[in-house]
């Protein structure tokens, strides 16, 4: 069986989560940032093994944490759309805030569009959603009716533009052929802030209630 916890980490209001499977006691991590080694002492309390991270975009508060998660284990595999393989190379843009975040660990994993991932068994839908980043995904759980959706979508809002990479066009296209395409009933766990649902969002965010 399959469970999400949500970590709310750092001055950003960042959402860290971790995927686990309570039959294999594995876990993944998704979008590990500022302070994330408290996840990794949580889990090892509770007897999970850290099998992946698993990246949304390469925006360097997303990533921060990927470097202190890597020393935990050689073999720990680190998923990017390499679409945000250079963003991810630079730091994704820590240097604006005089972060310095040098000598990543490089992905081991490209997660294309539709890529199947796998965590004890249970499966795991990687969909591109470029727009806030070229390289933008998220991570569809059927059967928990649940996505993963980073910077994306937020509760009444939707994702910058403005940073390096962004581009309106692909955003508005993302959120309409891919993100609109799922179940009403779909809780989306956003990158900051609440969590919603597609029903929410498409009654309520000026940003899709329009959207045809």
């Amino acid at each position: 069986m399959l469970e999400i916890r949500t970590f709310p980490l750092g001055n950003m209001d960042n959402n860290t989560y971790a995927i686990l499977n309570s039959r294999t006691r594995e876990a993944a991590l998704i979008d590990p940032s500022f302070g994330s080694e408290y996840i990794l002492r949580n889990l090892e309390q509770e007897n999970y093994h850290l099998k992946a991270i698993w990246l949304t975009h390469a925006h360097f508060d997303h990533i921060i944490g990927v470097q202190e998660m890597a020393q935990y284990d050689d073999h720990l595999q680190i998923g990017l759309h390499f679409a945000d393989l250079g963003l991810y190379q630079t730091g994704g843009g820590a240097g604006l805030i005089n972060i310095s975040l040098d000598n990543l660990p490089a992905p081991t994993i490209a997660l294309d569009d539709n890529k199947i991932l796998g965590l004890g068994g249970r499966r795991i839908r990687v969909i591109h959603t470029p727009g806030h980043s070229p390289g933008h995904v998220i991570f569809y759980i059927a059967a928990l009716k649940t996505a993963l959706v980073g910077d994306l979508i937020f509760y009444h809002t939707i994702g910058r533009t403005d940073l390096e990479g962004g581009d309106p066009r692909a955003l508005f296209i993302s959120l309409r052929d891919k993100l609109l395409t799922l179940p009403p009933e779909t809780r989306l766990l956003p990158g900051h802030g609440q969590e919603t649902t597609i029903a929410e969002e498409r009654a309520n965010n000026p940003y899709l209630t329009n959207m045809k």
